[in-house]
């Protein structure tokens, strides 16, 4: 049988409090009473999981994690609407986190970084009636994202996803002009098939830099 989906995600970090402090008050996720000493586990708002995030005390906390060195690049985070996803902004933004948002056609993407320099993505996907128009429109693999122009296309609070189509779309990337680690690879149904096309594969930065998703 394969892999279905991420489960949950586990974390060092060289400040357990302040990680716990950033993931529950800007992000939303409750704290769970099953925490060891130099542990913490969190459940995403809405979630049935037992956990969906770990963060552990590193025993040797230092410099910060940086893009392009062997390891994990990001984690990605989605929620249900872009209501949400335009209060995530603005919370992201005061928190001083908040480093780029990408309109990835198939899905609609922030980027941040944690107090200890993780990176990772709060995204939206698009409901699978819309996700082949959104490619077809496309003219290049991202393109900077407007959140308000998607709420006057979809809705507030259209649920985004999930995949429950018959259909998968595939679309090749071409190859970004600057890249920093690989891009990563296409997405495609959840099991049962869906449709839903694979994302772009590229993240524009603030900075103007062409980034792998």
């Amino acid at each position: 049988m394969p892999i279905q989906r991420l489960n949950h995600a586990v974390l060092f970090v060289s400040d357990l409090e302040r990680s716990l402090a950033f993931y529950r008050d800007v992000l939303g996720f409750r704290p769970l009473p099953q925490a060891f000493p130099g542990a913490a586990f969190l459940q995403a708002a809405g979630s049935a999981n037992d956990h969906d995030l770990g963060l552990f005390q590193s025993p040797q906390p230092g410099p910060g994690a940086g893009r392009g060195r062997v390891g994990l690049y990001h984690l990605a985070w989605e929620v249900d609407t872009l209501a949400e996803l335009r209060s995530l902004r603005t919370r992201l933004t005061e928190a001083g986190a908040l480093t780029g948002a990408s309109n990835h056609a198939s899905a609609k993407a922030l980027y941040a970084r944690d107090p200890d320099g993780i990176e990772f993505e709060v995204c939206w996907l698009v409901p699978d009636h819309a996700v082949v128009a959104e490619l077809s429109a496309m003219t290049s693999p991202t393109l900077p994202l407007d959140i308000e122009a998607e709420i006057a296309a979809y809705g507030a609070e259209t649920p985004g996803g999930p995949y429950s189509g018959s259909m998968i779309v595939t679309f090749a990337c071409p190859p970004p002009s600057r890249i920093a680690p690989p891009p990563r690879p296409p997405r495609t149904a959840r099991p049962q098939g869906a449709a839903r096309a694979s994302e772009a594969c590229a993240d524009l930065r603030p900075d103007g830099v062409t980034a792998a998703r």
